[in-house]
């Protein structure tokens, strides 16, 4: 097997054994943020359904009138 597929095989063990714990343990959902160079998104997930429940992000046009153009993101991530 090569490495990359041995990495990519021990990222998925990990992620899956991260996401047991939560489902196991907390009723509330979770907060996952992806910040990318340009924007920020976010979503609440509720892994007992396994459902996104709310989603946003810098590209929507409603937050991005709210930010004011770029603004190094800080405005975004108090929204």
């Amino acid at each position: 097997m090569s490495q990359l597929k041995r990495l990519q095989r021990r990222r998925l063990r990990r992620v899956f054994r991260v996401r047991n714990k939560l489902r196991k343990v907390s009723n509330r959902p979770r907060l996952s943020v992806f910040r990318s160079n340009k924007h920020i998104y976010a979503q609440v997930i509720d892994d007992r359904q396994g459902r996104t429940l709310v989603a946003a992000s810098t590209v929507e046009p409603a937050i991005r009138e709210m930010v004011n153009g770029y603004g190094g993101n800080v405005k975004a991530a108090a929204v």
